[in-house]
């Protein structure tokens, strides 16, 4: 059961799920040990117009936490989408989990995005389930126990403040309500990473503050986490490590140490 209490957030650590014990991946590079995420000189372009990304060169190791800010427009949602392995770079070397992206098969890739949370900026809800089973489709597709999953759902959407609308449907909530019912979902089975687009973008600034706690809890428990965020006034509330993207190139926020690279040339992991 998820420890929680009226102020702190959600102790992911005290929480035994199913889902990443079930899940079978193929055999990966042992680097992946080290990085779940690495890209070497990725570049993206729409057909033949002008890269939007270029020369992307980003490592994020397990259990790391970054924000990743830019304006909007920057390419903030396309590196996410690659991140999750929506969509293939045009160019480059791309690796998730220790495999490398263009030599993974189809078939492959359902298995390894079961690892990764996403929170869409259109939240993407399922229309025709309740918030409640929103949330627990990720613990029911797992194969885990059903009470468990009453426990740790009902749990964790009071801790975001929906606790009283588990049974309505998403339609009858706020843009900000399905927000956090998004993040609900992504977080609830505890991926190795979670990637979230803009998620306080429909939200006031003490429940954005408190999700984000949220994120820093999971981070702690040891998911690498990446927050796309223009935000900045957020950000600095936060002692977490910043990636900026700026004229399609990725590149440490400012006042961040050099040496060999997180994000480009010079970036270093905190």
């Amino acid at each position: 059961m998820l420890n929680l209490g009226a102020h702190n957030a959600p102790d992911f650590r005290a929480t035994t799920l199913a889902c990443n014990e079930r899940v079978s991946t193929p055999k990966a590079a042992s680097d992946g040990l080290l990085r779940m995420v690495r890209f070497e000189n990725v570049g993206v372009r729409y057909g033949m117009g002008p890269e939007v990304l270029r020369d992307i060169n980003l490592h994020i190791p397990p259990g790391s936490f970054h924000f990743l800010t830019g304006a909007s427009g920057a390419g903030k949602s396309t590196l996410l989408k690659l991140m999750y392995l929506g969509q293939r770079p045009s160019r480059g070397f791309m690796q998730v989990f220790g495999h490398d992206f263009a030599k993974t098969h189809r078939n492959d890739l359902p298995a390894l995005r079961r690892r990764i949370g996403v929170v869409f900026q259109d939240f993407r809800l399922l229309k025709n389930l309740s918030v409640f089973d929103n949330v627990a489709l990720p613990l029911r597709i797992a194969g885990e126990d059903e009470k468990r999953t009453r426990n740790n759902v009902s749990e964790l959407l009071d801790w975001v403040g929906l606790g009283s609308r588990l049974h309505e449907n998403p339609d009858t909530l706020s843009g900000g309500e399905q927000q956090r019912v998004a993040i609900a979902r992504a977080v609830i089975s505890k991926p190795s990473l979670l990637l979230a687009d803009e998620p306080t973008g429909n939200v006031d600034d003490r429940i954005a503050y408190r999700l984000v706690r949220l994120f820093e809890e999971l981070h702690r428990s040891g998911t690498a986490v990446v927050v796309a965020t223009h935000n900045d006034a957020l950000v600095r509330r936060f002692s977490q490590p910043v990636l900026v993207l700026a004229d399609c190139v990725l590149r440490p926020g400012p006042g961040q140490d050099g040496g060999k690279g997180d994000a480009g040339p010079g970036h270093k992991t905190r």
